[in-house]
């Protein structure tokens, strides 16, 4: 077996909506930059996904030299959105948390809630403060997170996708499949291991910077979304329900949490500490 390298990076700056694949990012305590800084929320305060609205698939945040972003989606024209200044923030829910962000402005949720179809406003992360903490039961003392699902950095790695991808094909299912990576939304995707090597990591190095390995991610209803079309489908929640089901979930990658900060790049060797 070859070392185990870095082979793409992906940065989402608005949740659930479309991935970017820079060649580099810098990583920061709470996740990489850039990644989930943004979320969308409904009137309620509660986060909008694609749980709810598969279609924020098609969507995409480009970052701005500013801290903003330019929003757009097929059939909608594109908008560019200023960091909004942390000078008045609402309590928002996500995932039976809650969180103070700072709301855009009016042209922002005008345009989230004319793609969404539902009363919707966009929200952004910035201040130190309002970082979330990471589950209790899984982090050290400190350890924070974004608007990401629940821990800084997802990773994951081709060769258990190629794994998962042959079970897809010997299931009642077998013409959703081959998956590619992106129905997981990783921040790190790493080739050159052994199919399902991951759930032996605790500690790994990508290039300069290390990591611990929290738990492995628990996926849901998104992974089924086609994130180029926002159909759904069976797959891979049955194969994984079969055959990667632990503690009542189905999981596919590892969470990480990083123990310092760093640049991670494409091309980065792996080394598995413990």
């Amino acid at each position: 077996m070859s070392t185990p390298v870095l082979r793409s990076v992906h940065v989402h700056p608005v949740k659930a909506m479309r991935a970017l694949a820079p060649t580099e990012a810098e990583v920061q305590p709470w996740g990489l930059a850039g990644d989930r800084r943004w979320a969308v929320v409904d009137a309620a305060g509660k986060v909008v996904t694609q749980r709810r609205h598969p279609r924020m698939a098609l969507a995409t945040a480009e970052p701005l030299a500013d801290g903003g972003v330019a929003l757009s989606a097929p059939g909608h024209p594109t908008v560019r959105i200023e960091a909004p200044s942390p000078t008045a923030t609402i309590t928002m829910e996500i995932f039976d948390k809650y969180v103070e962000a700072v709301p855009a402005g009016d042209e922002a949720a005008a345009w989230v809630s004319a793609y969404l179809e539902t009363d919707a406003r966009l929200v952004h992360m910035d201040a130190p403060e309002h970082r979330r903490p990471v589950d209790p039961e899984y982090a050290l003392p400190g350890e924070t997170v974004s608007f990401a699902d629940g821990y800084p950095l997802l990773a994951a790695t081709t060769a258990s996708l190629d794994a998962l991808n042959s079970l897809i094909a010997a299931g009642d299912h077998a013409h959703e499949g081959p998956l590619p990576m992106n129905r997981f939304r990783p921040n790190l995707v790493i080739e050159g291991t052994d199919p399902w090597a991951e759930d032996g990591w605790t500690r790994l190095a990508v290039g300069e910077v290390t990591f611990r390995v929290a738990r492995p991610c628990g996926r849901c209803v998104v992974t089924t979304t086609n994130q180029l079309t926002a159909e759904r489908g069976k797959e891979p929640l049955r194969s994984l329900a079969l055959h990667r089901k632990r503690d009542g979930r189905v999981i596919f990658g590892q969470n990480l949490v990083p123990e310092h900060r760093g640049t991670v790049r494409v091309g980065d060797p792996v080394k598995i500490l413990d």
